[in-house]
């Protein structure tokens, strides 16, 4: 099934805890140049899977064979050209080799080891609450970029973390601002926590879609293993930096406020998606296409 680019348009929200960056294009270079280029870049670049990828010298990635890696700085490149802003923790793109309605970001935020104590007595309508809050916050600075305002709707899947495996997932239904539930998108979020940081990793896609689409994202975090030493086991107390925020943070954006740092929510809007679909072979939904054979 063909993704539709109006569909996609409200579904990217990526939340950077730390500042984020976007190299400004050309002067003279149109949306449609900028976004042929960063699709050839996409494409040079690409790894096919099975393959063993490696996440920030903390983790390794066994992509399986019919998944499609983007690293950077071509996947930051396709980023900035679709509308999304990304800084230094972002690593990269996975896509399904074979057209289908998802994509998925990978990033790794070295802010320390993260305590999970507030896991056991979190509230998932508080964190609703917070992350609707700082998604408003933010519009302001989306206004300012062109992009349109969104708005957080509610939980596709209220926060559940694992403490054996500390892995956390959840998911929020997102939309432009005042649109219409028939728009709306989905961001299904899955961390995994290690020694000095987090992995996050973000699968996008339509709400209508997201059940399908959960097991992708499942399967690609079952995917990752950290590296020995760099596990959450592998704290130690008396000599690693501990984060000054803690696991809920990582649902509501808490983390940005209390640090004094910019939350940035970056979105497909949907200008940016009608631009790509007339952008002739840069289509959104038929990006896929370009991975399915490997070229000698």
């Amino acid at each position: 099934m063909r993704l539709h680019p109006t569909r996609l348009a409200a579904g990217f929200l990526l939340t950077c805890a730390g500042i984020a960056y976007a190299a400004a294009p050309a002067a003279n270079t149109s949306p449609e140049a900028e976004q042929e280029a960063a699709y050839a870049a996409a494409k040079a670049s690409r790894q096919l899977g099975p393959a063993n990828i490696g996440v920030s010298n903390q983790a390794h990635l066994q992509l399986p064979a019919g998944y499609v890696w983007v690293p950077v700085p071509a996947a930051a490149q396709l980023m900035r050209s679709m509308g999304n802003r990304v800084d230094d923790s972002f690593q990269g793109l996975v896509f399904p080799a074979e057209q289908s309605g998802w994509f998925a970001s990978v990033r790794f935020v070295k802010e320390g080891y993260i305590k999970d104590d507030d896991a056991k007595e979190w509230n998932a309508a508080d964190l609703l609450k917070s992350l609707k809050e700082g998604t408003e916050a933010s519009n302001e600075d989306r206004v300012k970029r062109g992009i349109t305002p969104m708005e957080v709707v509610g939980w596709a899947q209220e926060p559940k973390y694992d403490a054996g495996t500390h892995r956390l997932v959840w998911s929020a239904l997102t939309r432009d601002k005042g649109g219409s539930t028939q728009d709306q998108g989905v961001n299904y979020n899955t961390y995994a926590l290690g020694r000095e940081g987090y992995i996050s990793l973000n699968l996008v896609t339509d709400a209508r879609d997201i059940e399908k689409h959960k097991p992708e994202a499942n399967k690609l975090l079952g995917a990752l293993q950290y590296d020995d030493g760099k596990k959450y086991a592998d704290f130690n107390g008396s000599t690693d930096k501990v984060a000054a925020y803690g696991l809920a943070a990582l649902v509501a954006g808490a983390a940005a406020k209390k640090l004094g740092l910019l939350a940035v929510l970056a979105a497909f809007a949907a200008k940016f998606a009608k631009v790509i679909f007339v952008a002739g072979g840069a289509a959104l939904w038929g990006f896929t296409k370009m991975f399915r054979k490997k070229e000698g």
